[in-house]
């Protein structure tokens, strides 16, 4: 009796062995990456055919076998996942479950990025696909759990180098970038507390008009030391009575974002490559056209970096109400429009 007892535990240590040593190999694939949506009414008992499916396993039986003998307490989270298809068995609930033991990979968010490249680059990196982070973006839920105006969470988006899970939720991402946002606008608002509460007071601008502001500066402005000039023309611009268009921005990069987020549904945005057109620039059907549209766009253009909002918090003071570009990213600067086209001539 106790031999046969032992027997039986050999046999059964060898066979989890076997299933270990398994669950250890590569999958399937060739290395391309698969979006699965998990139902939160899906079985776990289920996974293994789903995920055959999407030629994510080889054999069902044995993956099912895995959970249920060695991953017993795992269950994979709802919702979308981005997986791929070299992952063994093991990374795959890793990675399904959105368990701490998964890899984490550095995503670094430049400055000026908007949410359509960032989803791009957290999709390449297998942080989570780009429709489901811009799906969170623009998420009504979420907006509203994290306080934010506007119809996405463009301009909270901070540029940073963040360390994140891979295959992690999209809503998880943007609450860590958002966050981010915060902290820096609240240090930036200690150093500068005078200049936010005249915003506040005179203007009545929240996070969402500062960071708007801060991201067309950014969007303009290529070097560091322009930034709190290129804001104090912003800001001369909608003050000025005797500035025409009367509170025109007159900031192409605003015009070039509705025709990004827009696209068709814009006349003048059909075919757009990126490039600024003078008709564009003339529709009054984009909504971000600031050469139609008096003050501050619909929200931010981009997701601006500590510097550009430094520099909408304490601009320089000046009378610039125009400025060109001069070439390797500098801008002269004119206070008339005579001086303006001047300028134009010269780098012509």
């Amino acid at each position: 009796m106790g031999l046969g007892l032992l027997g039986v535990c050999l046999v059964l240590l060898v066979g989890l062995g076997g299933l270990w040593t398994w669950a250890l190999l590569p999958g399937p694939g060739a290395g391309q990456v698969v979006q699965v949506h998990w139902s939160a009414a899906a079985p776990t008992s289920s996974a293994g055919e789903r995920l055959a499916e999407h030629g994510l396993i080889a054999s069902p039986r044995l993956f099912e076998l895995y959970l249920r003998l060695v991953r017993p307490s795992v269950e994979p989270a709802a919702g979308a996942h981005l997986l791929n298809d070299r992952l063994s068995p093991r990374e795959l609930v890793q990675r399904l479950a959105r368990l701490p033991s998964r890899p984490t990979v550095k995503v670094a968010v430049p400055e000026g990025f908007n949410h359509v490249q960032l989803g791009e680059r957290l999709e390449k990196l297998e942080v989570c696909s780009k429709s489901a982070f811009l799906d969170a973006v623009h998420s009504r839920a979420l907006l509203a759990e994290l306080s934010i105006r506007g119809s996405s969470a463009e301009g909270l988006l901070f540029p940073a180098t963040y360390e994140l899970g891979v295959n992690s939720a999209a809503s998880s991402v943007v609450r860590t970038m958002v966050k981010t946002f915060r902290a820096r606008l609240a240090k930036l608002s200690e150093r500068y507390p005078q200049q936010r509460l005249e915003l506040t007071r005179t203007r009545g601008w929240s996070e969402h008009e500062i960071a708007t502001l801060a991201s067309i500066v950014e969007k303009e402005a290529a070097h560091a030391d322009e930034r709190p000039t290129i804001a104090s023309v912003y800001y001369n611009r909608l003050d000025d009575p005797d500035f025409r268009p009367k509170r025109m921005l007159q900031a192409d990069p605003t015009a070039a974002y509705g025709c990004l987020i827009r696209g068709s549904e814009i006349p003048s945005c059909t075919g757009f490559d990126g490039k600024v057109t003078p008709a564009m620039l003339r529709d009054p059907e984009n909504p971000y056209n600031t050469y139609r549209h008096a003050g501050l766009p619909p929200g931010p253009i981009a997701n601006a970096g500590a510097g550009a909002l430094e520099a909408v918090l304490s601009p320089t003071r000046t009378d610039y109400l125009f400025f060109v570009a001069t070439g390797q990213g500098r801008h002269t600067f004119s206070r008339t429009l005579e001086e303006h086209n001047r300028a134009i001539d010269k780098r012509r």
